[in-house]
């Protein structure tokens, strides 16, 4: 089996180390870090950036994505307005996630709640073939079809 890669964290008091909600979980869970007895509400239509307390050292060939809790969207549309958010390996600030309330009620978040999830991927470096001649749209079945072209369902 192939070593797993290690990220270096630095926790501040009281946050909340990412963890996966089942062992077939795909994504980890990511909880709001705020001040004791405090809490922040996002009123509907707006959006709030909200601290981790979480500190990386993303190894160089890898990013850290953060992506909407589906129950937070079903349940309240909050969501993330910049999904997938793209944590880049050379960044070394606090993960913060943006939230934006699409809903019609205000949204509360507490301390530990549990407000998007983060995903460690591999970044392919490439390099660009740049070509003298237009790309031919009719060079596959799909063509320039996008945006709803396969259909609906």
């Amino acid at each position: 089996m192939a070593s797993l890669p290690h990220v270096r964290i630095y926790r501040r008091p009281g946050a909340k180390l990412p963890v996966r909600a089942t062992p077939g979980s795909a994504a980890l869970d990511v909880h709001a870090c705020l001040p004791p007895d405090t809490f922040i509400t996002i009123t509907p239509g707006d959006y709030l950036d909200i601290p981790t307390g979480l500190f990386v050292e993303i190894p160089e060939g890898f990013m850290l994505s953060l992506r909407p809790r589906s129950g937070l969207a079903l349940k309240h549309c909050v969501t993330l307005p910049n999904a997938p958010a793209t944590i880049d390996s050379d960044y070394r600030g606090e993960i913060r996630v943006i939230l934006v309330n699409h809903g019609k009620k205000p949204f509360r978040i507490d301390h530990g709640d549990r407000i998007a999830q983060m995903l460690l991927e591999k970044v392919i470096d490439f390099a660009w073939d740049e070509s003298e001649t237009p790309i031919d749209p009719d060079s596959t079945p799909r063509g320039a079809g996008g945006f709803g072209s396969t259909g609906l369902a």
